[in-house]
């Protein structure tokens, strides 16, 4: 739109993009305007008033050269947010009609207690009249009466209605307090003007209040994993977006940068502080913990990468970000809630096998191993799991770099059962130069009674000494572990197939010295 900047009207400059970062935005305004040469000051907005003054900048095309520019604040009577105005609006209208209806009760009680004096004053004239008279008397009060009650009712009826609806503006008006504020900010450009035709101006800034995070939903269906990447936007901060050329960047831009450096570390000898001195250097508190450093930067995807689906967004890969521009953009009003925009829909592999720890509970977890073949850096976010049509559930799915392998629980498969149990277990007692001996021998059971072959992981475990006064044995292990860790975790690779059962056998024995009671032992 073409407009003079010569009188005070600010410039029709919409927002043509947005790019949201994890904690912030940078949003785009374009504007034209023709103005005759010399030196002019052309004001754009209104602008969040907490935007950050330092990250104005402007840019353009046209005859002229940009020698300044200043963000100024403007002290307005009522605030120009066209949304606050009609809800304020319909706070006024809806004040209104709740003091009519209270308007109303007090002439209906006022007009009560004037027939109650009424009926007392002709109660005695009417009793030594006829009875006609006072019937029909009595029967107008009783209609006058009944006739208030229920205008009472009804206005009762309608001034709840009203109520409810000035809680619900309210709220909405508490959505958008960044807007409620009538004062404004202007970013007035100083243009020096060479030459006649359009002068088209870019303005951009950053404002806090704003956020994006990536949300999943991962469906499982045969040994295929649909996973659909959304983008969840929010913002606060005072101006509501239109549907423009939105973009989502993992960036976290800061106010000042840093390389960091490392102080000296000293080791000294320690030397005790007397008792009288060591009381009073005390702190009152543990001092706060040091704050924890930046987010490790994501690794930078080769320029080789697998294709994706059509219905990915397109990346741009930086040195330390990635920024993502969706297929299609959403527009995103300044009241808090999140609106969500598809940033990618790619299918990956997975292998399934089932994974169960008997000795904390006897079930069987179907798990998916897969391998991020995308292409994508996928930042950390919220996950609903869908398995064959149905919802397993929720997780957190950590950041998940290209060729980078994660597991996924898919709940407790039912059709694989398993059972541990202590089928022996004797204790000596300790003699004269000799320990004390326990011995325990375990069996753990796996049934598949699903239709076809499964593959499962056992875990189990030894006990680990902490002390050379206590040794730990295996005697026994059948069939042998796959894996024996030093921690004494022992897992087998089981594979098993449709309708079959097979058993763990595993022995150990503990020995203690004597008068050396033993803690932490479990059956």
């Amino acid at each position: 739109m073409t407009l003079s900047a010569d009188g005070p009207d600010l410039v029709d400059a919409p927002i043509v993009a947005v790019t949201v970062f994890p904690d912030r935005a940078r949003v785009t305004r374009r504007g034209t305007v023709t103005l005759a040469p010399g030196e002019h000051r052309v004001p754009y907005g209104p602008l969040p008033l907490n935007l950050l003054r330092d990250s104005v900048r402007v840019s353009g095309h046209g005859p002229a050269t940009v020698a300044g520019v200043n963000v100024v604040t403007q002290r307005e009577p009522v605030t120009s947010h066209a949304t606050v105005t009609a809800l304020e609006a319909e706070l006024r209208e809806i004040e209104a009609a709740i003091a009519v209806l209270n308007d109303a009760d007090a002439v209906a009680t006022a007009r009560e207690r004037f027939l109650g004096r009424l009926a007392m004053r002709g109660a005695g004239a009417l009793a030594t009249g006829e009875p006609t008279a006072a019937a029909r008397f009595a029967d107008g009060l009783d209609e006058q009466l009944t006739a208030i009650h229920a205008a009472r009712r009804s206005r009762e009826r309608e001034r709840l209605d009203l109520h409810r609806r000035r809680e619900a503006t309210e709220r909405r008006l508490m959505d958008l307090r960044g807007s409620t504020r009538p004062d404004r900010l202007v970013a007035e450009v100083l243009l020096e003007v060479d030459g006649d035709g359009e002068i088209e101006l870019e303005l951009s800034y950053v404002v806090p209040g704003a956020s994006w995070s990536s949300g999943y939903d991962l469906r499982l269906a045969g040994e295929t994993l649909s996973l659909t990447w959304h983008g969840m936007i929010t913002q606060r901060t005072g101006e509501d977006w239109p549907e423009c050329a939105l973009k989502l960047s993992t960036a976290r831009p800061a106010g000042a940068l840093e390389v960091p450096e490392l102080d000296p570390w000293f080791v000294d000898v320690l030397r005790p502080m007397p008792v009288a001195y060591a009381a009073a250097a005390m702190p009152m508190s543990a001092p706060p913990p040091p704050a924890p450093g930046a987010a490790p930067m994501q690794t930078m995807m080769p320029k080789a990468r697998a294709a994706v689906r059509e219905t990915s967004a397109s990346v741009e890969e930086g040195p330390v970000a990635a920024t993502y521009t969706p297929l299609k953009p959403v527009a995103v009003p300044a009241d808090g809630t999140a609106h969500r925009t598809l940033i990618a829909r790619f299918d990956l592999a997975a292998r399934l096998d089932h994974i169960t720890a008997p000795v904390r509970a006897e079930e069987a977890t179907l798990r998916a191993t897969v391998l991020n073949t995308s292409g994508h850096t996928l930042p950390g976010g919220s996950a609903a799991l869908f398995h064959e049509g149905d919802f397993v559930g929720s997780t957190r799915l950590d950041p998940w770099a290209p060729q980078e392998e994660r597991e996924l629980a898919l709940g407790v498969d039912d059709r694989v059962r398993v059972e541990r149990e202590l089928v022996r277990r004797s204790a000596s007692k300790a003699t004269l130069g000799s320990s004390r001996r326990t011995d325990a021998e375990y069996k753990i059971t796996v049934a598949n009674h699903s239709p076809r072959q499964v593959s499962v992981t056992v875990l189990d475990q030894l006990p680990v000494s902490r002390d050379p006064q206590i040794t730990v044995k295996e005697l026994s292990a059948k069939p042998d572990p796959a894996e024996r860790s030093d921690l004494g975790v022992y897992t087998w690779q089981l594979t098993l197939p449709a309708n079959t059962t097979q058993e763990i056998h595993f022995a150990l024995r503990v020995e203690s010295a004597k008068g050396v009671d033993i803690s932490g032992w479990r059956d």
